[in-house]
């Protein structure tokens, strides 16, 4: 490896009397380690400053090289490797030294929780840093030189004093990772808009009373967390950011929900202690892929019931509001988690709710049978009624926009259900929990505007041509049928996002999937699958999760490995043996870095 030529002018016998000196406060076993290894780890070791011999662990020639006492003959020392791994936290250090630019090749250091009120301008030599923890210290101020870090990709800067950025800072053109909170920070430069690597921005638990409309342009951001600030309102253009899946927008000062008609991948949505007043259809008809939605101690009076659009919605925190009532087509969700508590609602008695999620969804969901048989009762027979109308959920077509004809154990869908349809715009339909043998012909009357599609637990053993051309379609549930093969004409539904196959009798992953190029999610547990095809799945490059639970794969190819864009892969319950269970416990990017590993050379 390169090493650092001498100083000019030095006393050669400096570093034998540095390393004599630091001695006590690092020892002689840590520093040739690091010479090794390129790291080095002085955490919580009470130290007030940095040993010369640290800074100079590059520079100078190590104690007892002349002798040979240290280094054999497999250890020459001017061999030995440049540090690029300083860890320093938890101790009590007030300053850094200058001679920070004797350690050019860092590309890691950590100073958090120290004392630390400034950095030396002497960083901007650290050209190679990637990652910087200064988190946890008493910063007031960053120094100009900071925004020269051209490599930086990870900034952590939480628990300062911080009260303004500088100037440049948008120079940063590597920085994925930024941490800005617990500081005094009132502003957000406009020229943030310029880090267009950023994936994770935490401004939480400043002093912000706005946000820079010019914070959409960061088109690559997934998370935002601006939690604990002052702002009043959102810049509309955060709903043009597309990348985004995370927002915490918690215990601020917001009197509106803002609207995301382009934030289509926003999982995550908290926007709990705020004032707001409304929750209107607006705010929802566009949150498809939404799965928390937290909306505790604010002042909504009423739940729209729009709200029964947010299909894949699995946590819903209502607590703390003023309503009254519940829409009973909240009933038609797939709910884990439902918080009503302090809320003066009506129309639920206590003891339901204190029963849990699952009891007021039944609850609620009986209350649209009694609704549907009202509403049956007020029909008046006239020529243009339809003999079966009561059987129909106008309300849903009208009002949801879906065709609703699920849990009704019938073998066919009536005509009377498509004829109900007249010229409403349907964009859902859940004919689930029947006991369907083919999909209905009529559906495709509905082809230039369904997007989702529910077929779920039915006796299905193949797929007609005409669900095929359903040229909108971006959901497709088709679980708990008979299925083994899929069609090839399935090739033709361009917009399919999401597909659910789960307990079906798939014995290999349908062939036409990994040609349906929009295709996000393939959820596919349960079945008796035995293999799949890394480098077919590999050019599927919108596929983010994976489910193949309790299939029959008995083994996992490592190439899979290569498939970086997966967040969520799902692999237990199966008989392979490698990755073992403690692999798959840690999660999908362990799984893949481990798969990748496998690859052969």
């Amino acid at each position: 490896m390169s090493r650092l030529p001498s100083v000019t002018g030095r006393d050669p016998r400096a570093g034998f009397r540095a390393e004599r000196e630091c001695a006590a406060s690092v020892p002689q076993g840590l520093l040739k380690a690091a010479r090794k290894s390129g790291q080095l780890n002085l955490s919580g070791r009470n130290l007030s400053e940095v040993p010369q011999c640290v800074w100079r662990i590059n520079v100078d020639i190590p104690e007892g090289a002349n002798q040979n006492l240290s280094f054999n003959a497999t250890e020459r020392w001017w061999e030995q490797t440049d540090l690029t791994k300083l860890i320093i936290s938890n101790n009590k250090l007030q300053s850094l030294a200058d001679d920070l630019r004797l350690l050019p090749a860092l590309t890691v250091l950590d100073i958090h929780d120290n004392q630390l009120t400034s950095l030396p301008s002497a960083i901007r030599e650290l050209e190679n840093l990637q990652r910087l923890n200064v988190s946890h210290n008493k910063l007031k101020m960053l120094p100009e030189e900071i925004t020269n870090l051209k490599n930086m990709k990870a900034l952590y800067l939480q628990h300062n004093e911080l009260t303004c950025i500088p100037e440049g800072f948008s120079q940063l053109s590597n920085l994925e990772d930024l941490d800005l909170s617990n500081n005094r920070l009132t502003t957000v430069p406009a020229s943030f808009s310029s880090l267009s690597s950023v994936l994770r921005l935490n401004l939480s638990s400043n002093l912000l009373k706005s946000l820079p409309a010019e914070i959409s342009r960061m088109k690559r951001l997934k998370h935002l967390d601006c939690n604990s600030n002052l702002l009043e309102t959102v810049p509309s253009e955060l709903a043009g950011m597309e990348s985004l899946e995370l927002l915490y927008l918690r215990r601020n000062k917001l009197r509106f929900l803002p609207q995301f008609p382009s934030c289509r991948l926003l999982k995550e949505l908290h926007v709990g202690e705020n004032q707001i007043e409304k929750l209107g259809a607006e705010h929802l008809k566009h949150l498809n892929s939404i799965l928390v939605l937290d909306l505790r101690d604010n002042k909504l009076k009423s739940v729209p019931d729009e709200i029964s659009l947010l299909q894949s919605l699995e946590r819903l925190d209502l607590s703390n509001n003023d309503i009254s009532s519940l829409p009973c087509s909240l009933g038609n969700l797939h709910l884990k988690f439902l918080a009503l508590e302090g809320n003066p609602l009506r129309t639920i008695r206590r003891e339901i709710i204190a029963k849990g999620t699952q009891e007021v969804l039944k609850y609620l969901r009986s209350k649209i049978k009694d609704d549907g048989l009202n509403q049956s009762d007020s029909v008046t027979e006239t020529a243009m009624t339809l003999p079966s109308a009561s059987r129909v959920n106008v309300h849903a077509i009208t009002t949801l926009k879906i065709l609703d004809h699920s849990d009704k154990q019938t073998t066919l869908i009536p005509d009377e259900v498509f004829d109900a349809v007249k010229s409403n715009i349907i964009t859902s339909v859940n004919f689930s929990k029947n006991h369907l043998c083919e999909i209905p012909k009529r559906i495709i009357e509905l082809k230039e505007m369904v997007s989702d599609v529910n077929l779920s637990f039915n006796k299905l053993s193949f797929i007609s041509l005409e669900l095929c051309m359903l040229q909108k379609l971006t959901f497709l549930d088709l679980r708990n049928n008979f299925l083994n093969s899929l069609p090839e004409e399935m090739e033709s539904l361009s917009r399919l996002q999401t597909i659910n196959l789960s307990f079906n009798r798939f014995k290999i992953l349908p062939e036409v999937l990994y040609r349906i190029s929009t295709l996000e999610a393939i959820l596919i547990s349960n079945n008796q699958v035995g293999s799949v095809d890394p480098q077919k799945m590999k050019m599927m490059e919108n596929l983010t999760t994976l489910d193949l639970q309790n299939n029959d794969l008995l083994q996992i190819p490592p190439e899979l490995g290569n498939c970086v864009n997966l967040r969520t892969l799902l692999l237990d319950g199966n008989p392979f043996r490698v990755p073992r269970a403690a692999i798959l416990m840690k999660g999908t990017a362990a799984i893949l870095e481990y798969l990748r590993d496998r690859i052969p050379t």
